[in-house]
């Protein structure tokens, strides 16, 4: 294929083919630094393949750079430094020759997924003798500024989004210390003042189950399949399965997922099934308690990891004394901070839309 699926439309000529060497002025690893050279302020910044190292006294290189990660675990890593700094040997530093852009060489670098091409499994490597010799089909330098301008703008918006995406989780943190201190306390609808709160251990408030009987007997998951197999850890969902008996569905309550193993925790509020018999399924104990008031003191709380193995929640974690307000404040408070985690996951779901679509352009406007 000559040209890419998807161009602008003032452009027509087919794309050349070329060695990745022929086209750059610029294409070795950085200079050795050792870390007593490297501070945290200075007058360079001192980039390695993993981003900014910190600062030191003097630079190696002047001008836009391609950075490529050149070992280790992220390997093929790709970004850009600009002015005067300095390049570690850790980093593949690439610029463009005058009759093409170096943006648009990144873009073109961080499509490849240079990762695939590392020499090693143990320790993964790239060598630049062999990055030169890749061919590369390019369009003019016109073209080229036209498609590096363009993924530039999308690239500030994912930006952007990210930014508020840290602002809101931050103000969420902000208003959650504020709350649990008691500092900002909410008011009655008719205006008057809640009473006092009380402080109880949470094995007053909270029943636990061992999900023996919803635990998959398969790690064959398939999206196609319905019910949701949980984790608390990161993951959260590690796939689906068709397994349909004891699926955990808590007459329609929602509840928290706790891992015993690492005190990981999550809020669930659809019928699922878990990986492990390590997770405990903490509902309440009456209605006097907002399971989702719970969940956010959770995040209050801070133990210490010790044996993986110990039963955590009942050792630990259920003899730790929260504040419990009246039912009235406790829903306000719920409320108040679901409707702030639903902005944050909206703008989370942006974030993935716009790099989806990024993902997308990518595949269309390279060949």
């Amino acid at each position: 294929m000559a040209t890419p699926k998807l161009r602008f439309n003032e452009f027509n000529e087919k794309w050349e083919e070329k060695k990745l060497g022929k086209i750059c002025q610029h294409f070795k690893s950085g200079k050795s630094i050792t870390s007593k050279y490297i501070t945290d302020t200075g007058d360079y910044p001192v980039y390695g393949g993993n981003g900014l190292r910190g600062f030191t006294t003097n630079f190696t290189h002047d001008g836009k750079f391609i950075l490529i990660g050149r070992q280790g675990a992220l390997c093929g890593n790709v970004q850009l430094a600009s002015g005067k700094n300095y390049i570690s040997e850790h980093a593949i530093a690439v610029q463009a020759d005058q009759k093409n852009s170096t943006d648009w060489l990144a873009y073109w670098l961080d499509n490849m997924k240079l990762n695939r091409f590392s020499e090693s499994s143990a320790q993964p490597g790239l060598a630049v003798n062999k990055l030169i010799k890749f061919k590369i089909k390019l369009p003019t330098k016109a073209e080229q500024t036209k498609i590096a301008t363009f993924l530039s703008a999308v690239d500030t918006k994912i930006d952007e989004l990210t930014q508020k995406h840290e602002l809101l989780t931050d103000y969420k943190k902000g208003m959650m210390q504020q709350i649990f201190s008691q500092k900002l306390r909410f008011q009655a609808d008719d205006g008057s003042d809640f009473e006092d709160w009380e402080y109880m251990s949470l094995h007053e408030v909270l029943d636990y189950e061992q999900p023996t009987r919803y635990i998959v007997k398969t790690t064959d998951y398939d999206d196609s399949f319905k019910t949701a197999v949980l984790t608390a850890g990161k993951s959260f969902i590690l796939g689906y399965t068709n397994e349909d008996n004891d699926i955990f569905e808590a007459d329609n309550k929602n509840v928290i997922i706790f891992d015993d193993f690492t005190t990981a925790y999550k809020f669930v509020d659809f019928p699922f099934k878990v990986k492990s018999s390590a997770m405990k399924i903490l509902q309440t104990k009456s209605k006097n308690y907002d399971i989702f008031y719970i969940y956010s003191v959770f995040s209050t709380i801070n133990i210490q990891k010790g044996d993986e193995h110990k039963r955590r929640w009942i050792s630990e974690y259920s003899q730790i004394e929260v504040p419990i307000p009246s039912l009235p404040e406790q829903t306000k408070i719920a409320n108040f901070l679901t409707a702030i985690d639903q902005k944050i996951d909206n703008v989370a779901e942006q974030i993935d839309h716009a790099k989806t679509w990024k993902k997308g352009l990518l595949q269309q406007m390279f060949v």
